[in-house]
């Protein structure tokens, strides 16, 4: 190791792998393409092997450059562990707090929390990763994730934060001119809003045993997005199967009518809301998000309130 910058490339190295590209990596770092790229370049003499192979549209990894990436991520992991956890045990909301969640409950319920958090505590920064992917925050490094429904056994610890409970839900202005369905039978006969792309991810197959699609001809909006659609039933375009979380506020504000058809057996089953962590030992800025959006979202939780449960 001749470079006494090693370490610091290495890091370097790491997130443009990670990220999949110098532009990707420089934005993370808040520094410009070509800093990036002379870190690398600083990295590749110092090592005297080729670690990357660029090209006008990817980058691809060499097998020098995946074992590189292989240790260094582990090292660099464990010492960014050993930082939080010691760091844990000062009670200064610090430094930069990464979560990802879905995004309507991002924009509903996490950046009201983070507004606050931030007049309390001004040297706290925040990244929020707003998606509907799986994220992982040991390999993403993430201090917060935001899951729903049925956890899976892990090394990752969970804060359940409420049920997480699904209700049909339709406008009044639709009601008026579809007789209210009460059972599943009659619910097959009614348009029917759905998410748009991969598996049933509103859950129609938990109550017809096949997708929406399938069970009925009359899906009438589709959409990948859960705010559009829970603006598509209160517009009356037909009848939803949402979170509560999602439509409770609708229902509160009578927007949208909650229809408790056969007592409603897919909540049977009980799932939930969670925040899950990697590190044992909370960092301080994780303890004051944690505690506050758990205030935030209330026991029963706001949107339970509003649905009537």
């Amino acid at each position: 190791m001749k470079d006494p910058r090693f370490a610091e490339h290495l890091a370097v190295y790491v997130d443009v792998v990670r990220a999949g590209s110098f532009s990707a990596a420089s934005r993370r770092r808040a520094v410009t393409p070509s800093a990036i790229v002379r870190q690398i370049d600083a990295l590749e003499r110092d090592l005297g092997v080729t670690l990357l192979v660029r090209s006008t549209r990817a980058l691809a990894v060499t097998d020098a450059g995946h074992r590189l990436f292989d240790r260094a991520r582990r090292l660099l992991d464990d010492l960014a562990d050993t930082h939080a956890e010691v760091a844990a045990f000062d009670d200064a909301v610090s430094g930069t707090l990464r979560i990802a969640c879905f995004p309507t409950f991002g924009k509903r319920y996490v950046i009201p929390v983070l507004a606050s958090l931030a007049r309390a505590h001004p040297d706290l920064h925040v990244e929020l990763d707003l998606t509907e992917r799986l994220a992982d925050p040991v390999a993403e490094r993430l201090d917060l994730v935001i899951r729903m429904g049925t956890l899976q056994d892990s090394s990752l610890i969970a804060t359940k934060l409420a049920p997480l409970n699904r209700i049909v839900v339709a406008s009044p202005a639709y009601l008026e001119d579809n007789p209210a369905p009460a059972s599943i039978e009659e619910l097959r006969h009614h348009r029917l809003l759905d998410k748009l792309h991969g598996n049933d991810l509103l859950g129609w197959s938990d109550i017809f045993g096949r997708p929406a699609g399938t069970a009925c001809e009359r899906v009438a909006f589709r959409s990948d997005d859960f705010e559009a659609l829970n603006g598509a039933a209160i517009s009356g375009l037909g009848i939803a199967l949402l979170p509560s979380w999602v439509s409770g506020t609708a229902v509160q504000s009578g927007d949208l009518v909650r229809l408790p058809i056969d007592d409603e057996p897919w909540n049977d089953h009980p799932s939930g809301i969670y925040l899950l962590r990697a590190l044992q030992v909370p960092s301080a800025k994780i303890r004051a998000f944690s505690e506050a959006l758990k205030t935030h979202i209330g026991m029963p939780a706001r949107w339970e309130q509003v649905a009537g449960t």
